[in-house]
């Protein structure tokens, strides 16, 4: 099938309409706090038989023909913008970080996937006509993907709303990327694995040698996979130069990856996504880059994908309020119960559990992809799928303000209300993140009467996590430090600027250190958000950089309000 003059003209039109519109609203959707994804997704509302297509049949036909070649065009890009997303949310997994979090991560993560799972294969099985199953296929398998659709999280929305509450970098933060991390991991596989075994998509294989080749491909690109692109990528830089070079040598992996696991008989995304974890795994690859990567899939083929959604689904018509109820309050319990009770048994306070398990709950991108493939597999039907949208918008839309008013407290902690004299350094003489933090460690340390050489420790390891730079010149490495009465706090100043690998590629001249005792997990969150808070003025930060003394820096911020 052969695009013709007309058919280019329909294909250009309706893809810029799309873009356009998607971009927007996303754009506004963000400006209120709230993922760009629900802009997207009223885009392809507005523009599909919802609106435009009830309001103005055949503007809405010429624009997105349902047949035809530039049909055909649109959904071709849209499924690449499929394949890359999941390319970019691979990236974004961090298997490091899971082992290095330890017993509460397993425990999270565990209960996080486990009750929902529960919950939803129970709910499949006793009532699956009160929660979408249409007497259409086998009902076990409904019920299974029930339970895997309500135990995935979406782990871009929630590292973006963490990054919103500013506790992104905080070790709750780091608690809650590491558990959706494992649960988006294993939701991934269970459900490519039941996508192979009933044999939904059309191969040579059997199903029985897809799910071999399935577990076999996923083991190789989380093992032997992971390690060979950490030795090739400085190679690949090396030779390309920049992050376009990366970005290339990673979309081309991604594309195939994607098709090895598409000619097995799974899913073409299922491959972009262990390519993505497999690439994201490694330290060669900066957090510039990534961001290169994020921005190019963001800005232009993942709205086209998530606006796509609407265009041939009536959600009016579609919307079932008791199934919308059923699938909403069934999410909701799993998350909540798995994630909150497994983070108390962990040792964390009741607070911070509930925060844990609001956070986990976010359903976001991932949950309307996975319900996209089900419905176009046959496993669930529009009724269902609709409900699966706006299970995956409240609880996207919610997790952020719960969080925020779970956590707060009366007055919040002050960075500066434990920043001693001593220990701020208006010239630091440190070149590399490593030096800097021993010598703030030093002198930290030094007025509070502790061992420097096991708080420099706990605070590297801290940063082998994770970079804690946060941007714009700023950067918070931090610690919890047993035995330890009261939070303390260093600063110092470095004229030439320490390589902290900031998302935005631009040099820390501002650290903070930051220590506060093992069992306080309230007093690090508040005092990484008060800095980036007060922080927040570009004026601001220049000042800090030539005040002189400790007295400076405190007239300064209480200046700047």
């Amino acid at each position: 099938m052969i695009l013709g003059h007309a058919d280019l003209v329909t294909l250009l039109f309706g893809l810029g309409a799309l873009l356009a519109v998607a971009r927007l609203l996303g754009e506004a959707a963000a400006r209120i706090g709230q993922p760009a994804v629900v802009g997207e997704l009223i885009a392809g509302v507005l523009l599909g038989p919802t609106l435009l297509g009830a309001i103005a049949p055949e503007l809405y036909a010429q624009l997105f023909p349902a047949t035809g070649p530039a049909a055909v065009g649109l959904d071709a890009i849209t499924r690449i913008g499929l394949v890359l997303f999941l390319l970019v949310a691979g990236i974004e997994v961090d298997l490091s970080s899971v082992f290095r979090q330890g017993r509460a991560a397993a425990f999270v993560s565990a209960g996080g996937m486990l009750v929902p799972f529960a919950l939803g294969v129970g709910a499949g099985t006793l009532a699956p006509h009160l929660v979408g199953w249409e007497g259409r296929g086998d009902p076990l398998v409904f019920a299974l993907f029930l339970g895997t659709a309500l135990s995935i999280s979406a782990l871009p929305v929630i590292a973006k709303t963490l990054m919103d509450l500013r506790l992104f970098r905080s070790d709750l933060g780091m608690l809650v990327i590491a558990s959706a991390v494992v649960d988006d991991l294993t939701g991934w596989i269970l459900f490519a694995l039941l996508l192979a075994a009933i044999g939904r998509i059309q191969t040579d294989f059997s199903p029985a040698e897809t799910v071999f080749a399935t577990l076999a491909f996923a083991a190789g690109m989380l093992t032997a996979g992971r390690a060979l692109l950490h030795r090739v990528l400085p190679g690949v830089q090396r030779l390309f130069g920049g992050p376009g070079g990366i970005l290339g040598f990673s979309v081309a992996l991604a594309f195939l990856g994607a098709a090895f696991t598409e000619w097995i008989g799974v899913h073409a995304i299922f491959g972009s996504f262990l390519v993505g974890v497999a690439l994201g795994d490694s330290s060669h690859l900066r957090e510039h880059t990534r961001a290169t990567i994020h921005q190019f899939v963001s800005a232009i083929f993942a709205p086209l994908f998530f606006a796509s959604v609407g265009l041939r689904i009536d959600f009016v018509r579609n919307f079932d309020p008791v199934l919308v109820l059923a699938i909403l309050l069934i999410a909701c319990a799993g998350k909540l119960l798995g994630c909150g009770v497994a983070a108390r048994w962990s040792g964390m306070q009741w607070r911070e559990s509930l925060a844990v398990g609001v956070g986990m709950n976010s359903r976001g991108a991932m949950e309307i992809v996975l319900g996209l493939l089900a419905l176009r597999s046959g496993l669930i039907g529009e009724r269902m799928f609709v409900a699966l949208v706006v299970m995956a918008l409240v609880t996207s839309m919610g997790s952020g303000p719960l969080m925020e008013r779970i956590l707060r407290r009366g007055r919040p902690r002050r960075f500066t209300d434990h920043l001693a004299e001593g220990a701020f350094l208006p010239r630091l003489e440190a070149a590399s993140a490593e030096a800097a933090i021993r010598e703030l460690a030093a002198a930290v340390c030094a007025g509070a009467g502790l061992d420097p050489a096991p708080v420099t420790r706990a605070v590297l390891e801290r940063e082998e996590t994770q970079s804690t730079a946060l941007g714009a010149g700023i950067a918070a490495p931090h610690a919890r430090v047993p035995g330890l009465a009261a939070p303390l706090v260093g600063l110092g100043v470095s004229p030439e600027g320490v390589d902290f690998d900031a998302p935005d590629g631009e040099s820390a001249r501002l650290v903070f250190l930051i220590l506060t005792p093992e069992g306080d997990d309230a007093s690090q969150i508040e005092i990484l958000g008060d800095i980036a808070r007060s922080l927040l003025d570009p004026e601001t930060r220049e000042r800090l950089r030539t005040a002189p003394t400790r007295a400076a820096v405190l007239a300064e911020l209480k200046r700047a309000g």
